[in-house]
């Protein structure tokens, strides 16, 4: 990222290893518009590294293109979300559909159509976010978007400590693959407020078959990056 202003540091929500395939890391703004305050949003996805295509289910590529993926064969649907900071809980929307299983082309289909047709003003967040979370901190307001349904394990005015789990990675609202949307903003109001740049307390990154330590960082969308259990509230 080549803009000056200086990243907010907070942890990174997720453990295990991860790819970024839209960040801020690599270009700004991430998801190519800065509508809904995106404009330093992460996705977070986790793939097979094995596998030359690193793709983010288990079984045959084919299958995922004419038949779909079930839920339960993609690696990163379930995986606990973790608080990045110490807030309050202003939003905690919960029990929006996903679709099962995930098909390429019907949900490229869903994306397009939502990228014409939607109107948050009659139907809400939920169809483009999912089942989601608002978190404050000081001026600052946190998006979680695209959980799994029912996993929200956190409610409205509930104050929250830096690693409690919120919720789980899942399929929900504007999704192509089971992923975490992950952005900070200046209001709780998506449709109003301005992204914010971010950057992670702490991960390791995979370079030249070694893990190396990032502080203060920004994953790019060619990295394998990881939190363990072990390693979070590090600085």
């Amino acid at each position: 990222m080549n803009e000056s202003t200086q990243p907010i540091i907070v942890d990174l929500p997720l453990r295990g290893e991860w790819s970024c395939p839209n960040t801020p890391g690599t270009k700004v703004p991430s998801h190519g518009t800065d509508q809904f305050a995106q404009r330093y949003a992460y996705d977070f996805m986790m793939v097979d590294w094995n596998r030359k295509e690193q793709v983010f289910f288990e079984g045959s590529a084919w299958r995922y293109f004419l038949l779909g993926v079930p839920l339960n064969k993609c690696l990163g649907w379930g995986k606990p979300v973790h608080a990045p900071c110490d807030g309050e809980i202003l939003t905690a929307a919960d029990g929006y559909k996903e679709r099962q299983p995930v098909h390429l082309v019907r949900d490229l289909l869903i994306a397009w159509k939502n990228a014409f047709t939607f109107n948050p003003e009659k139907v809400g967040l939920q169809p483009v976010a999912g089942n989601h979370i608002i978190m404050r901190f000081g001026n600052t307001y946190a998006l979680l978007a695209h959980l799994q349904r029912g996993s929200i394990c956190v409610r409205q005015g509930q104050r929250v400590k830096k690693g409690d789990i919120l919720g789980r990675v899942g399929h929900s609202g504007n999704s192509t693959a089971p992923h975490l949307h992950f952005q900070l903003m200046d209001s709780p109001d998506p449709l109003t407020a301005q992204g914010l740049p971010c950057a992670f307390t702490y991960f390791e990154r995979f370079e030249n078959g070694v893990w190396k330590p990032v502080e203060g960082g920004m994953p790019t969308d060619k990295d394998r990056f990881r939190l363990l259990e072990t390693e979070g509230n590090v600085l």
